[in-house]
Order: C-alpha cells, then structure tokens, then sequence
C-alpha cells in the first residue's frame, strides 16, 4: 500500500479543556460581580454607624516614648514606652501623607470604632484612613484601648 504524497495534513485543534476552563471562569466571575453589586457587599458599601470615637494627637518624646494626647482637650492619655513598631508605623504613615500635602502635625486624627467591629484612625485633613482590624487583633488593640483609657494624673 502505498501513501499518497498529496494526503492532507491533519486539522489543528484547540484542546476543548482549556474553552470549558476559560468560560467557567468568566461565567464564575461575572456571577461573583452580580452577586455583590445586588447585596450591596462590595468595597463601595455604607460604613457601619460609629460607635465611640476620640480624637487623638500623638508626640515623640525625647525618652523615645509616644505620647497619646487627647485631641479636643489636649490632656495627656498614656506615653506608650518601648518600640511600639505597630503604632509607630502607623501614625508615621499618615503624618508622612500629611507632610506630602504641606499640612502639619498640629490638627488630630479620628479613632472610630463602628458597630461591625471594625476600628479605623482617620486623618480629616486628608481622608485616608487606616482599618486597623486588618493588622489582626494584636494590632487594632493598641489602638482601641485609646477610645477607653482616661487622662494621666496630672497632664494638662
């Protein structure tokens, strides 16, 4: 038997696994993207009421110690001593943010906590915010315990 010189080459394909892969994943994100934007849970959704807030300046000490300052009455909360790297990194990232707006230090941040738990510090002059519940709880409770705590004895 003899073969044809002529025979036709054989028609590529495209493996039929990767289209069924490809429509799931469309078909998955595109219900993904209607649920949310129908239950209203995506990132644009209403913040939840507040439930306690403070306001709160914070200082460098020469100690190395962070003083708390009550915002609105400029009494002295705590010194949180010791590297305190959480906080610290915190209110340096929203002061640097202030710094780039030429805006100084002078003016306090917002301590929110709201009804779903969440705890974040707000910069009114800016409008960015850090949601402190991100960092786990270890780290939003270095930040709560500001929205309780009462004025040192004897701060002004």
């Amino acid at each position: 038997m003899k073969t044809s010189a002529l025979q036709s080459p054989a028609p590529d394909t495209f493996p039929q696994w990767v289209l069924w892969c490809v429509g799931s994943l469309l078909a998955f994100s595109l219900i993904a993207v209607g649920l949310v934007r129908i239950t209203g849970n995506g990132p644009d959704q209403l913040s939840a009421a507040i439930t306690a807030e403070r306001s709160l300046r914070f200082e460098d000490r020469p100690d190395g110690g962070v003083s708390v300052i009550d915002g609105n009455t400029g009494q002295l909360l705590t010194v949180m001593r010791g590297e305190q790297g959480f906080l610290r990194g915190t209110v340096r990232a929203l002061a640097r943010d202030r710094r780039s707006h030429q805006i100084g230090a002078e003016l306090p941040f917002r301590l929110i906590a709201r009804t779903d738990g969440r705890l974040a510090l707000y910069d009114p002059l800016t409008g960015h915010r850090v949601d402190l519940e991100s960092f786990g709880p270890d780290n939003a409770a270095v930040f709560a315990q500001f929205l309780t705590v009462k004025p040192a004895a004897g701060s002004n």
